[in-house]
């Protein structure tokens, strides 16, 4: 079509301000300026834009209004002009409008037709449109999905339940959205329920996705003993790659406090890492172990749980240039908490006989962080004076 436009003249009406293309859907914008559907709603949706191409004016009500009058037009030039190979556009398929989406959602809070509601926006999520997105935003659906997983002796089927928790994290709400939607009251409890008695695995995975885009744009600085056990039973059951990642991301997200520290300590969460560690060989997986190792050791009952376990020190030391250099990082880290504030000479002892001490020498000597070698060096000055002895440390490199 571009080719035959330089032949035939093109009313400069017909074409998109931003594409300069012919329009095949033209909808008008609030602002009285009209585009080519598929231009604008990449325009304001998918590259985040407020403001109108044209005018620069704020848009506030996002509804596209389809300006049928000047689709026919369009429609009819490209009839008359057949003869110069301009092909017409077809009538376009009429938009999934505000009132449908309502409808559905109201759907929904009745039993012969909450499956069949579920399924309908289920297909309209799977479409990718990022303005059908949000429109379900705009027009409550989080707070109708919401209800439906919340929900525990309302007769709501296990399958209902998964549908909306998949929809509701598909919908990706916006950060304000997910805010409202994490001070929900009860909704992490019902997320953690969902969590432990899910009937699939990719209902519990999807339950870990929505809590950690939910605590992104908020501080949770208190989360129940409950959360991070099935947390930890997630990491147990090795349910996928993905589904681990995802458990060790929200971890981290929720583990800058202490008191999400320790709860996690108390969960169990220690023991189940290093035993992962044992039969781990994917590198991310790994340097996101260490990470919440390096959080949890910042608590004495990590560290504790730490040097309780049998393989504690040596699973994590071999990490030291054993993995990548995020992972040393890490491990460094975690050996600082432990030698600075758990050093018990049976500790001490312990670091030389499983060449942890050597291995800090090591970071010395070669290429690394300034950071990882201060750390190293702080640990052998510290407690030179328990490994003099040992033929592994030069005081020189100290």
């Amino acid at each position: 079509m571009a080719d035959l436009e330089n032949e035939v003249e093109v009313p400069r009406f017909f074409l998109c301000p931003i594409s300069l293309e012919i329009m095949k859907d033209p909808v008008t914008l609030s602002t009285g300026i009209t585009y080519d559907r598929d231009t604008i709603e990449n325009w304001l949706f998918s590259r985040k834009n407020n403001v109108c191409p044209v005018t620069k004016q704020v848009v506030a009500d996002i509804d596209l209004t389809p300006n049928h009058t000047l689709r026919r037009l369009i429609q009819s030039w490209c009839t008359l002009n057949a003869s110069s190979g301009v092909e017409r556009y077809p009538t376009p398929r009429p938009p999934i409008s505000k009132t449908e989406i309502t409808k559905l959602l109201k759907d929904l809070n009745s039993p012969n037709h909450q499956m069949k509601s579920l399924t309908r926006l289920k297909s309209i999520v799977l479409e990718k449109s990022e303005k059908n997105k949000r429109l379900m935003e705009s027009v409550g659906a989080a707070d109708y999905l919401s209800t439906i997983i919340s929900n525990v002796n309302s007769g709501i089927t296990s399958s209902s339940r998964d549908e909306a928790l998949y929809i509701l994290y598909h919908i990706k709400l916006s950060p304000s959205g997910l805010k409202t939607l994490g001070k929900t009251c009860g909704f992490v409890d019902a997320l953690t329920r969902v969590m432990q008695s899910a009937s699939s695995h990719e209902a519990r995975m999807y339950s870990v996705m929505l809590l950690k885009s939910m605590f992104e744009p908020m501080q949770v600085t208190s989360l129940n003993v409950e959360f991070f056990k099935e947390l930890v039973n997630i990491l147990n059951d090795q349910i996928s790659e993905k589904a681990t990642k995802e458990t060790l991301k929200l971890q981290i997200s929720v583990c800058p406090w202490e008191r999400n520290r320790i709860k996690a300590v108390e969960a169990g969460i220690v023991s189940v890492l290093i035993d992962a560690l044992l039969d781990c060989s994917e590198k991310r997986v790994i340097e996101l172990i260490s990470m919440v190792l390096v959080q949890v050791c910042q608590a004495a009952d990590g560290r504790a749980e730490l040097l309780k376990h049998g393989g504690g020190l040596a699973v994590v030391s071999r990490m030291v240039f054993g993995v990548s250099l995020v992972a040393s990082e890490r491990v460094v880290r975690i050996l600082y908490s432990v030698a600075m504030f758990s050093s018990s000479g049976r500790v001490l002892q312990e670091m030389i006989e499983l060449g942890v001490v050597e291995k800090l020498v090591l970071v010395l000597q070669v290429d690394c962080g300034r950071k990882m070698k201060e750390k190293a060096r702080e640990i052998l000055k510290i407690h030179s004076r328990v490994w003099k002895k040992s033929q592994c440390i030069t005081y020189d490199l100290i």
